[in-house]
């Protein structure tokens, strides 16, 4: 990402830097890639690594089983429990070896939380908030997506005037970031890229809280513990750098279109270790003579294709029982594509007018036990399905 300055920072980095009050700052470098990645200077008035107490956690992980039989699925996810934070309240779906895809619907502030397994990337699909953490503030809006990178301390606090939170959210094993092919060598979006840094949306000041003795839950993939800090992380009087949790809304994608259908990697937002993120966005239908409009059948033949359907009318799905709040994955090993009838329908229409979000993985997607509860069992056979069934 671009470079950043917010608040105050010293005008040499690795410089001794103190408050008007006289009080000396402590300096935190937090880098990825071992001092070879992006990185961030911040400037806490205590020690980040002054401990009153470490706790180990009582954590639970979803179990999850293999897609076998291999089948499609259909997830309802409008049936599962409402209620709870972001945080520990989210309910995992779907896991590979490097991602797990998480629901969440949340009405109460989530607890400060780091994440040192790896990225966070939020979707935020209904109802609005802050994302609070030692970089600053970040308003969470319907359309939003919000990276928190690994290991950045931060919580979740819905603003409770339009029901609640609700979306997806990410966890990656490893870093999240915009896709190489749209940067140029010196790491500026590219002409042509279907966003650029103007629609990114960083903190813009500091977020001070002086508190003492407070609890951060920590995620390794060892487990969950409790770090109590002397003070609370919230200390940043400035920070500045490359490195720092940033929302783009997916109403800001401009989409590509052609006379005929485009393939799904022309919607792609981000790309993580082993996945990629695509966004299918209102846009003109292809306009070519006799052009089909809506995706034809396809194997990935390396990736399980997941996508959360958020508004709007899904043409290529339609008779299937698919709506907003749908989540549906197809995997590797099985052909998919538009339900019976929806090729004559999409004829009558110039446009859709869908919000939807795809993560396709590398690697096979198992499924919760919750994920199944809330399945269409009949899913598998709606491609089967006649016009007049």
């Amino acid at each position: 990402m671009r470079y950043v300055s917010v608040g105050e920072v010293p005008r040499k980095r690795h410089t001794l830097f103190y408050e008007p009050g006289g009080a000396r700052l402590a300096e935190e470098l937090m880098g990825e890639q071992g001092f070879h990645g992006a990185s961030s200077l911040l400037y806490h008035r205590h020690s980040p690594s002054a401990l009153s107490s470490v706790k180990a956690v009582e954590h639970q992980p979803a179990q999850m089983q293999a897609n076998y039989p291999l089948a499609p699925w259909h997830l309802r996810l409008t049936k599962l429990s409402a209620g709870g934070d972001a945080v520990t309240g989210r309910v995992a779906l779907l896991a590979s070896e490097t991602v797990t895809v998480n629901y969440f619907s949340a009405d109460a502030e989530s607890t400060l939380f780091r994440d040192s397994r790896g990225d966070e990337l939020y979707f935020v699909q209904s109802g609005g908030g802050v994302l609070e953490t030692v970089f600053g503030a970040l308003d969470l809006r319907p359309g939003d997506y919000v990276l928190v990178p690994a290991s950045t301390v931060h919580r979740v606090v819905p603003d409770g005037n339009s029901g609640p939170l609700q979306g997806l959210v990410l966890e990656a094993n490893g870093h999240i970031d915009v896709p190489a092919k749209y940067l140029t060598p010196r790491g500026q979006l590219r002409e042509g890229a279907p966003y650029s840094e103007r629609d990114f949306r960083a903190p813009q000041v500091p977020l001070l809280v002086d508190e003492p003795d407070v609890d951060v839950l920590v995620a390794t993939r060892a487990g969950f513990s409790r770090h109590r800090h002397v003070s609370h992380p919230f200390d940043v009087v400035g920070w500045d750098g490359c490195l720092y949790p940033f929302a783009f809304s997916v109403h800001d994608f401009e989409p590509i279109v052609g006379r005929v259908h485009q393939p799904p990697p022309v919607h792609q937002t981000f790309e993580g270790p082993g996945f990629v993120v695509c966004s299918f966005v209102p846009r003109p239908y292809d306009f070519g003579e006799g052009a089909v409009k809506i995706p034809y059948h396809h194997a990935n033949v390396d990736s399980d294709e997941v996508i959360f359907y958020v508004s709007g009318d899904f043409m290529s799905r339609a008779g299937s029982g698919i709506e907003a709040g749908s989540l549906t994955l197809h995997p590797a090993g099985f052909v998919h594509g538009p339900q019976p009838g929806s090729v004559e329908a999409s004829l009558l229409v110039d446009r859709t007018d869908e919000l939807a979000v795809m993560v396709d993985t590398f690697a096979p997607l198992a499924l919760s036990e919750e994920a199944r509860r809330v399945s269409d069992p009949t899913y598998v056979l709606s491609w089967a399905r006649r016009d007049d069934d």
